[in-house]
């Protein structure tokens, strides 16, 4: 039995291109499995082959958004160059179809935050907004969740998923490291989204991180999730470290304590919310 699941990890990317086996091994070692998330069609494929080579690590495929455009990305003291890559369904599709652990679409989303040379804040809504729908077909075909990725756009992302839910078509899914207010939160959990908190809940403001305990009281004990991001965001006491999904239960520590929930039982009650959502646990 996994005492922990990290709900989003990204193991299947070059950062553990020399380790990830011993990386892998020391969650493992302490009862903690993970998702395995792509974010364009080549790490989608690596996160199908780690899934279906070890216990306890499930896949999610899709296209992130920072990857329609090209260009460079800054992600947590890191830089590398994106190749845009055009949204392909039935490539996705055929992924979903090649293994039984692909458990989700994702990680598909909105992005206003890093907008392109030469794109207007519009062309890049516009876009992102077509491909989004796209996902979201996709899930409603497989019957899977969706894995979200929002920055700067929780309007936008709770509108569609309202606009799917009220013509009869109901997505569901989880809002990966949410960084929202208490009412944002909310208004997806009203959706029948689940939440996801990285650890970023662990950074002092000064660092650049908002106090996200509003929002973490503002998620039903049986709406809430813990991920790492990994090898991004690394929380309290490992930060400016590469992230790892064993350190997904220092996330899940400092959750319980805002809470005022034991560890275990908390990290109990996230196992049977993965189980919901995902099948999985």
């Amino acid at each position: 039995m996994l005492r922990i699941i990290d709900a989003h990890s990204h193991i299947n990317f070059n950062a553990y291109k020399n380790d990830a086996e011993e990386v892998i091994a020391r969650a493992a070692e302490r009862g903690i499995g993970m998702l395995a998330v792509g974010s364009q069609i080549d790490t989608s494929r690596r996160a199908v082959e780690y899934a279906g080579t070890h216990e306890g690590i499930w896949a999610v495929v899709g296209l992130h958004p920072t990857h329609l455009f090209p260009g460079h990305v800054e992600e947590d003291e890191t830089s590398f160059l994106s190749r845009a890559e055009v949204f392909d369904p039935a490539a996705y599709e055929a992924l979903v179809k090649s293994s039984v652990k692909v458990v989700g679409i994702g990680e598909c989303g909105l992005d206003y935050y890093r907008i392109p040379e030469g794109k207007t804040v519009e062309d890049v809504r516009t876009y992102q907004l077509q491909v989004l729908r796209q996902h979201f077909d996709l899930a409603l075909k497989m019957d899977l969740p969706v894995m979200i990725h929002c920055r700067e756009a929780h309007d936008d992302v709770a509108a569609l998923i309202e606009e799917y839910a009220e013509r009869g078509t109901p997505v569901r899914g989880d809002i990966h490291c949410f960084t929202g207010t208490p009412a944002e939160a909310e208004r997806y959990v009203a959706a029948g989204f689940y939440v996801s908190f990285t650890g970023i809940v662990t950074f002092p403001a000064k660092k650049g991180g908002a106090n996200l305990d509003a929002s973490i009281l503002a998620v039903p004990a049986d709406r809430i999730l813990v991920e790492t991001d990994a090898p991004y965001l690394a929380p309290i006491p490992h930060r400016g470290k590469r992230n790892e999904p064993a350190y997904v239960e220092d996330v899940a520590k400092y959750i319980a304590g805002v809470r005022g929930m034991d560890a275990e039982e908390f990290m109990a009650q996230t196992v049977e919310n993965m189980r919901r959502l995902f099948g999985i646990g």
